[in-house]
């Protein structure tokens, strides 16, 4: 009868419906940003799960403290040389394309339904910075389930009761198809135009002394900052105590002192300026924050673009006595 065959396929829709949404992680609007220990803990044995371990150089870490002890299960992926930030165009340390997004994340055992937690050293503001640039890449990526581990592989090993592993986990390459969300993404065509007539924010995380031209990163090739630009050091968001990001209300307080309207965060290379980006869009929820991965290399790697900078010529005559940088 046409009633029965209606409940047949009822239940057999229901049935289905069920079965996908168990195969399928929680999405980008249901995952947070950052992530606690514990949470981790209660969701290690997740299969959908996968533990994102970057420890480098930058932290003093990278695959020889990895593999004296990590999270259970957690694959290593060292930010410093596995790929994260490439070289075009001669320019260092910017965003892979997409065939390189690709090959990297998906031999690193990653896929679209995968739930990604980046675990940093969690050992200092630069060291976040890693976290917030993978996380940002990943995003940009098109991966809908990332999250760092708040206060990172230090916040993990703190708990005495937590599990350890030694060794190495070899991972099963997966198919990821990148498509590329360039909402999150500002290239150096678009910050000409900005610096120029204005429309955002240029927000240049670096300390005080890069901004003003009293030092600067070895691969730029210039002092100073982009003209139009305002300040805050990414380290302020963070809590050197803790090694953690400061309380959400910390943050809005510091954030609040910034002009209103759309933000392009910047830096050296991308990495400190991962920091702000991931602070204004990703926990404070500020639309039209975009990062701009290419930063003061690229931006001086032209000479024709202007800079601004409090450098003097006592500066240069202190660098060249071996006196300052």
């Amino acid at each position: 009868m046409p009633s029965a065959v209606a409940a047949v396929l009822r239940r057999t829709l229901t049935a289905a419906v069920l079965a996908c949404s168990m195969a399928i992680p929680a999405m980008a609007g249901s995952v947070s940003p950052l992530v606690s220990a514990q949470w981790l803990k209660e969701h290690l044995a997740d299969p959908s799960v996968v533990v994102l371990d970057i420890r480098s150089a930058i932290d003093g870490g990278g695959v020889e403290a990895y593999t004296k002890g990590h999270i259970p299960g957690a694959v290593h992926s060292d930010y410093d040389k596995a790929g994260w930030r490439v070289t075009r165009n001669g320019v260092p340390f910017m965003l892979p394309t997409t065939a390189e997004l690709e090959k990297l994340i998906g031999e690193t055992g990653i896929d679209e339904d995968n739930h990604v937690i980046v675990v940093p050293a969690g050992v200092h503001a630069t060291d976040f910075g890693s976290a917030a640039r993978v996380y940002w890449t990943l995003k940009v990526a098109g991966h809908p389930s990332v999250s760092i581990l708040d206060g990172g592989f230090a916040a993990w090993k703190a708990d005495a009761a937590n599990p350890f592993e030694t060794g190495v986990n070899r991972p099963q390459a997966k198919i990821f198809t990148a498509t590329l969300d360039k909402g999150s993404l500002a290239e150096v065509t678009e910050v000409e135009k900005l610096q120029q007539s204005g429309g955002a924010t240029l927000l240049d995380g670096r300390p005080a002394s890069f901004f003003a031209g009293k030092e600067k990163a070895p691969a730029a090739k210039a002092y100073g900052h982009i003209p139009r630009a305002v300040n805050l050091d990414s380290a302020t968001f963070y809590d050197p105590a803790s090694n953690r990001l400061r309380s959400k209300s910390e943050l809005a307080a510091i954030a609040a002192r910034l002009p209103a309207g759309p933000v392009v965060s910047y830096c050296n290379t991308g990495h400190w300026a991962a920091t702000n980006w991931f602070v204004l869009s990703e926990l404070l929820g500020k639309k039209d924050v975009t990062l701009y991965d290419g930063s003061m290399v690229e931006w001086t790697a032209d000479a024709r673009r202007p800079i601004e900078s409090a450098r003097t010529r006592l500066d240069d005559l202190k660098k060249a006595l071996g006196l300052g940088s």
